[in-house]
């Protein structure tokens, strides 16, 4: 893909010393948008290399590694979708989205950690119900969850990406799969989940472990609590199935689009003058347009930060048969009650590995310009200050003479 010539660098180096400024930060915020203003320039340093089989020389300024940060998640999402093949089932996988109304997403964007986890905690205990319930599955199932907290306009909007495979194991531990293009019907998954989310959201109420201020304030009466709990419950919920992913090909080319998505790539970013952002967005109550919209460079960050995940929290989690302790054993047992032609579709961990490596490789080491060759470092580079002429911009190859 072609480098994009805005990037949120570059909005950050314009409008964030002014935003910082005028507006009181966590600390966690500052640290993302600093990082994110000084990745891969001259501020955090780097090495020269040097390609072993022509004369290119480049600058390789060191990356910020924050998570938020666009120019930081290819390696870790083509490292993540490669160790992810060891995990596939020669099988049909479905995808599922869970999210909360409105009245809920206003709470949680005031305690993130608590509520996300809820959603979490909620979402796996909605889906491993009813595939047990053996008017439905009758098995046991593994997915893994992804949480992406944003619309495509910047807004706040917490929702769950799930991708489920057809099938499980039943108690007597054979497998048993879905029927063709059906996973279980989305209304009790809707019904199961509305119930649970709303209690746990009121257990976290009960134990004070919610807190509000400014236009939540309010909520901290048990009567204005009382009332919101029922505009929860007062409207069905809604669980969106997707049509069916296909088989393990198609999973990985969905997981290299969703996995380590930031709130907006680079690429989406159209223009920037001295007030302003344009980026392109899709509203998907027209499908099929893109549309531009133009932010002011305050309100365009004050939408991005309202994406800053808790310092160390997880965004990717496994359940069921793919949850950590059971992983290996889970998948040994399915793929043997899935019987012969397994081993063909699904890499041993040695492939995996060397995937990733291959990656590395590919991503940090391959020569640009004669793209045989690798590059190797001749000469480290120090950081500079903060504001010592620090350059904004990734710097381009330079062939040396």
């Amino acid at each position: 893909m072609p480098r994009a010539s805005l990037e949120l660098a570059s909005i950050f180096a314009r409008f964030g010393a002014a935003y910082r400024q005028s507006h009181r930060l966590p600390r966690e915020h500052l640290r993302t948008l600093r990082a994110i203003e000084l990745c891969r320039t001259a501020a955090l340093g780097g090495h020269v290399e040097q390609c072993c089989q022509c004369s290119f020389t480049r600058i390789a300024y060191n990356s910020c590694r924050n998570r938020h940060c666009p120019k930081c998640q290819s390696l870790d999402r083509a490292e993540w979708v490669a160790a992810r093949q060891a995990d596939l089932l020669p099988v049909e996988y479905f995808h599922v989205v869970f999210t909360i109304p409105a009245a809920a997403a206003e709470v949680a964007l005031q305690n993130p950690a608590a509520v996300y986890n809820l959603l979490f905690q909620t979402t796996a205990d909605t889906l491993l119900t009813i595939a047990r319930d053996p008017k439905h599955l009758g098995a046991e199932i593994g997915f893994f969850a992804l949480l992406h907290t944003w619309g495509q306009n910047l807004l706040h909007h917490p929702h769950l990406h799930c991708v489920v495979p057809g099938g499980g194991l039943a108690p007597d531990g054979t497998w048993v799969s879905c029927r063709p293009g059906f996973f279980v019907p989305v209304r009790v998954l809707s019904r199961l989940f509305q119930r649970l989310f709303t209690k746990g959201l009121n257990r976290l109420y009960q134990k004070q472990e919610l807190r509000f201020h400014g236009t939540l304030a309010h909520l901290a009466e048990p009567q204005r609590w009382a009332r919101l709990l029922t505009k929860l419950g007062a409207k069905p919920w809604v669980v969106y199935a997707k049509p069916p992913l296909g088989g393990p090909g198609q999973v990985l080319e969905y997981l290299g689009r969703y996995s380590h998505r930031v709130a907006i790539s680079n690429q989406r970013l159209l223009s920037m003058d001295e007030t302003s952002v344009t980026f392109q967005w899709k509203d998907y109550r027209q499908p099929g347009r893109s549309k531009r919209m133009q932010l002011t460079g305050e309100e365009f960050i004050r939408r991005f930060l309202l994406h800053i995940l808790p310092l160390r929290f997880q965004r990717i989690r496994h359940y069921g048969l793919l949850s950590n302790r059971r992983r290996k054993g889970a998948l040994a047992e399915c793929r043997r009650q899935l019987g012969a032609g397994v081993t063909d579709l699904l890499p041993s961990l040695e492939e995996c590995q060397a995937v990733v490596e291959r990656v590395r490789t590919e991503s940090l080491h391959r020569c640009p310009a004669c793209r045989t060759g690798l590059l190797l470092v001749v000469e480290m580079v120090s950081p500079r200050r903060y504001g010592e002429g620090v350059e904004r911009v990734e710097p381009v190859g330079v062939n040396s003479s």
